[in-house]
């Protein structure tokens, strides 16, 4: 039976842990674990204390007394201890455990890794370490001992900082951390083994020197100074944006292959996945570069909103997650080009998020109940977290964000608190009655904002009128309350020039549109022409906005529109225009739509002088996801896969000429950039390179022969990834030797680099060749791909779930193939497990023959003996939500 949690049923704890000092001594067999913790009931009543854990318990004192096995109880089911009789004033508990990190290939808790030992504590894993209250609002000092053995673990690592080392014996030492700072288990860090350290160093504002480690193996030294840089831009903008200083006299980050996450932000002491670590330009892609620059920024960040404030408990995940994705888009935003990285941001938010607010597992950013909390990491809690915290900051401008962020920092610094708390900083401070707002935090959903305008040039007079509608979801059948939602827009001449206007007495050029009600109507004075509305600047809301353009419109905003997120999406609408047309066309049997206006707006675009980054986004067609979520059900999803491809194709024989030309100067532009080194990463190479990536894609469904031309250019290039990677994503999907020679020569020669290797899987399980299916369970066998992996699952198996052509083969083999991996792995790793089940959340949207032969697969896996709770919750959604449909 699984224990749903409901956020409505929180109880404050009722002790505190005023002091928790552990001592871990590492054997080869085992680590033996001592915690004492101070103890504080809150009450004067004589209350069982209910310790969580699942470690192997050896012994339990209680002020200085060695308990008996009747003086409490263990339940394996629950993971709990319960101490039957406590005192009623402060005391003394002392826990010894033994864990086996050899054995732990969950990843979760204490594991070991190539030889060493790391932790990953979040959400629930200190319960594997040791009984204690594992959650969120219970928050302490730390101490740390570790005793190892010198010459296997000669780095010894914990939180904060180091206030003691030496030996114990001639084999042996043991080094002590003590961190000053309070803070909940799910924070706790210790990493032991044989590690190569990067120093530097970083002087705060106000003069403090922090030393600067990162540990890796010593072989990957040389990739690590591009994060060490990435780290110390993003202390210097966190103290200029946000004034934050960081506290602590050391930071350090250790990067780990196997890991379930990206990073963590455990005080003082991050642990990365190596994928967010390690780059240079011969293995990593401008892409990855900027990837690592983000994440390190978030971890970092989080050290203020994370750390020194914490969510009370785990409802509020968004409180630091949604908050620190706002933090770090800013932040990427900064360094390179802002308008690029904010329409990046909402294409993730739009192919991933999007339809999982659609989907069986939809639920608001703050949830209402959670079986396994694993499963609520999700896009919905970052991502769209980070959209209500920016639509904040829209609302109430920079200063004022700023004026809400000291107040937040002012009252809560050292607590765990609610995203109410938030809120209510940002509106005390600013004097904002945000009580409407709180709905983004408790209704699953993303908002549907239909919008119709009428102008009357005789008196210059424009209105325009807002509906509003919230789509039911299965987490809920209460009533959708309409949302506070900021749209943000300006109004434009024929030649794409904009207007002056005057609204509610004042006379502008670009307003936020406050809509609160289901149905709202604002009236525009002055406006002198006729007007072309561009509509949600900066993307101000995750909405859907539906707005009856002209193709005429869309092509004057796409080609003069200065807002680059507008801008930007009037090419997207008309990217989704044809290609729903051509779904309807395949789906029929009629005769294909005409895209002419579609193909002449993009050789007009090519044509001006308009910044490379951005133009490569704007010749990016949407992803099928997106056309599938708003607009059709009971599909064969293959039509949407072929539609695609259709209007790639045709778009590439349309602009063959413009995209060659284009090719070529941005290839020009990158070799004359006057930079020192054209090898390396830096943010104007990066654009050329990406704008040439793209174009790249185009050209071999238009030009067959430029195949022969990559071969020869590909050695010429292979100096850098961005370059390798984007000729082999170019060809992947041709029927043709070169594909395979080209990508057999890039194994080979990435044998030894294990996230290159994820490349290599990436590019077999998404080509959409007739043989991928074969090729990628061949790849399985490769010695190279581990399912103890997750980054290796998830390049390989994650990536064969988007390909939909292969995934949704109407055999239903890639259904099978799947769900043995699931089942597979749901025995050592339930949480890699369940983010994988989340492919088959398409269930009830599929056509009735493929529901069925993915209906088979999910029942299966459901009916595994030992499925674990983290996949046996997102199955049963799925099925929950079909049985409904």
């Amino acid at each position: 039976m699984q224990t749903v949690h409901y956020l409505k049923d929180y109880k404050r704890p009722e002790f505190s842990i005023t002091q928790l000092d552990l001592h871990f001594d590492i054997q080869d067999e085992y680590t033996q674990v001592k915690s004492r913790m101070v103890v504080l009931p809150k009450q004067t009543s004589h209350t069982p204390l209910e310790l969580t854990g699942s470690a192997e318990l050896i012994e339990v004192v209680l002020d200085g007394e060695v308990l008996t096995d009747t003086a409490y109880v263990v339940d394996n089911a629950t993971e709990t201890l319960t101490i039957h009789s406590v005192p009623t004033e402060s005391f003394v508990l002392e826990i010894t455990t033994h864990v086996h990190p050899n054995r732990n290939k969950s990843l979760m808790g204490l594991y070991a890794s190539n030889g060493n030992l790391y932790t990953q504590c979040e959400p629930e894993g200190f319960r594997k370490i040791t009984y204690y209250l594992d959650r969120p609002d219970v928050m302490t000092k730390f101490s740390t001992t570790i005793v190892a053995d010198k010459k296997r673990y000669p780095v010894l690592l914990s939180n904060g900082n180091q206030v003691a080392a030496g030996d114990v014996d001639k084999k042996r030492h043991y080094v002590k951390w003590i961190d000053p700072f309070r803070k909940p288990s799910y924070l706790f860090a210790l990493v032991a083994g044989d590690l190569a350290c990067s120093k530097d160093e970083f002087i705060t504002q106000s003069g403090r020197k922090v030393v600067i480690h990162f540990y890796t193996s010593e072989q990957d030294k040389h990739k690590v100074p591009y994060a060490i840089a990435s780290l110390k831009r993003a202390m210097r903008w966190d103290e200029e944006r946000f004034g934050l200083e960081y506290d602590l006299d050391i930071f350090m980050v250790v990067a780990v292959g196997d890991f379930n996450m990206g990073a963590m932000e455990n005080k003082g002491l991050n642990i990365f996945n190596t994928k967010y670590v390690f780059a240079d330009s011969k293995t990593a892609t401008d892409k990855d570069f900027e990837h690592i620059e983000g994440v390190i920024g978030h971890e970092y960040f989080h050290n203020w909103t994370g750390n020194r404030v914490t969510c009370r408990d785990w409802f509020q995940l968004s409180l630091k997650e949604g908050l620190t994705v706002f933090r770090d888009q800013e932040f990427s935003g900064d360094m390179a080009n802002r308008d690029v990285r904010r329409i990046e941001n909402v294409m993730v938010l739009r192919a991933n998020q999007f339809p999982e607010d659609a989907g069986p597992t939809a639920h608001p950013i703050r949830p209402a109940s959670y079986t396994e909390m694993n499963n609520f990491y999700t896009l919905t809690v970052y991502e769209k977290g980070a959209e209500i915290v920016r639509m904040l900051h829209t609302l109430l401008g920079e200063e004022g964000f700023q004026k809400g962020m000291k107040l937040y920092f002012q009252r809560h610094d050292g607590q765990a608190v609610t995203c109410d708390d938030f809120r209510l900083a940002m509106a005390d401070a600013n004097g904002y009655d945000l009580t409407q707002f709180a709905l983004w935090y408790s209704q699953a959903g993303t908002p549907q904002v239909r919008l119709h305008s009428t102008y009357d040039a005789a008196s210059q007079t424009l209105r325009l009128q807002a509906a509003q509608h919230l789509p039911a979801t299965p987490d809920t059948t209460a009533a959708k309350l309409p949302l506070m939602i900021p749209l943000k827009m300006s109004v434009l001449n024929s030649q794409g020039e904009a207007q002056h206007f005057e609204l509610d007495g004042v006379s502008a050029q670009e307003t936020v549109l406050v809509l609160r009600e289901a149905e709202q109507e604002w009236v525009f004075n002055g406006v002198a022409d006729a007007p072309i509305l561009s509509l949600l600047h900066g993307f101000s809301a995750p909405v859907y906005l539906d707005y009856p353009y002209s193709e005429a419109e869309l092509s004057v905003l796409m080609l003069h529109e200065k807002d680059a997120f507008a801008r930007w999406e009037a090419g997207q609408i008309l990217y989704r225009r044809v290609m729903k047309q051509a779904v309807r066309a395949l789906r029929d049997g009629a005769a294909m739509p005409e895209i002419s206006h579609l193909t002449q707006a993009l050789q007009q675009l090519m044509q001006q002088d308009i910044d490379a980054a951005l133009l490569a986004l704007m010749l990016t067609v949407p992803s099928e996801q997106e056309i599938w979520d708003q607009d059709f059900a009971q599909l064969d999803p293959t039509l949407l896969w072929q539609a695609r491809e259709w209007v790639v194709s045709s778009i590439a024989k349309a602009c063959v000429n413009d995209l060659s030309g284009l090719r070529h100067t941005s290839q020009e532009r990158e070799l004359n950039s006057g930079l020192d080194n054209i090898a390396d990463y830096h943010p104007l190479l990066a654009k050329f390179r990406g704008l040439t990536n793209t174009v790249r894609s185009y050209l071999p469904r238009a030009q067959p022969e430029s195949l022969t031309y990559f071969k020869q250019q590909y050695d010429k290039l292979a100096f850098n990834m961005t370059h390798e990677w984007g000729i082999l994503q170019a060809i992947n999907c041709a029927e043709n030797p070169i594909r395979d020679e080209l990508l057999q020569q890039f194994a080979r020669k990435f044998d030894e680099d294990a996230l290159v290797m994820d490349k290599y899987f990436m590019l077999v399980a998404s080509s959409t060749r007739s043989d991928t299916f074969e090729r990628v369970q061949a790849a399985l066998a490769h010695p190279r791909f581990s399912m103890e992996n997750p980054n290796k699952v998830r390049a390989l198996i994650g990536t064969f779930t988007r390909n939909i052509g292969q995934f949704h083969h109407v055999s239903g083999r890639g259904y099978e193939f799947v769900a043995d991996k699931i089942i597979a792995l749901d025995a050592y790793n339930p949480q890699v497990a369940a983010r994988l089940v989340q492919a088959f959340n398409v269930l009830s949207r599929i056509d009735d023959a493929r529901q069925q032969l993915m209906l088979a697969q999910l029942e299966r896996i459901q009916a595994q003996a030992n499925v674990s709770k983290d996949t046996a919750e997102i199955v049963g959604k799925i099925l929950l939500q079909h049985q409904v449909a």
